[in-house]
């Protein structure tokens, strides 16, 4: 089974992803963190992706596709994956089809959430510095602040989560990945669903659509 998630930066697709792959056995593969782990190997592609990242611009497609390709090429993802953060560009999509040769998408959701519910979710996350637990102001508090519950470290925000940076993540979201939902509903294998619930009700629904 090979899926993927849509949804805008703060929607949930994340969190959804890995519970979808822990239901149904799949790897979850997140463009996001695999962009975030590489940003830490202090290469000159590191600078790059941070800057990128920083100012809420997508990374130049040829980036994307390469890296993505790689990873699909492993092992574990002959049996299915989810996809969490690609395609997000029309020539992403027409790569990965090349990509996948005789392989094809099963299913593609959209996870629908407002720009303001977004700028919420987004603006109240909190990384641990030390084991990099994650928090949330309103949603998933510390006990005590700006400490993580779990090893006492630090807590931050990062960089891509301000406000300023996430409203420019959403205007180059409505640009450059809204054109896909009609991209995916011509190929008819898409479905939305409402964002704004809680986890576990978003993951029902989820299974629903998998599944029916």
């Amino acid at each position: 089974m090979n899926l993927i998630l849509l949804g805008a930066p703060g929607s949930g697709k994340g969190t959804q992803a890995e519970k979808l792959g822990v239901k149904y056995g799949l790897p979850h593969i997140s463009t996001g963190d695999i962009f975030r782990k590489k940003v830490e190997d202090k290469s000159q592609l590191a600078s790059q992706l941070k800057s990128i990242m920083e100012k809420g611009e997508l990374v130049p497609d040829k980036l994307v596709i390469e890296i993505t390709g790689e990873r699909l090429e492993q092992e574990d993802c002959s049996g299915g994956f989810i996809l969490d953060g690609f395609p997000r560009t029309l020539p992403q999509a027409q790569e990965l089809e090349n990509i996948l040769a005789e392989r094809t998408i099963d299913r593609v959701i959209y996870i629908e959430l407002s720009e303001d519910e977004i700028v919420k979710r987004l603006t109240g996350r909190r990384l641990c510095t030390v084991c990099k637990a994650g928090f949330h102001v309103v949603f998933k508090p510390p006990k005590k602040q700006n400490i993580c519950d779990k090893c006492g470290g630090k807590l931050y925000q990062r960089d891509d989560d301000s406000e300023e940076t996430i409203r420019q993540r959403m205007k180059v979201f409505y640009r450059q990945t809204m054109p896909l939902i009609e991209y995916y509903s011509r190929k008819k294998v898409i479905k939305k669903i409402n964002g704004d619930k809680t986890v576990d009700e978003v993951f029902l629904e989820l299974c629903r659509v998998i599944e029916g």
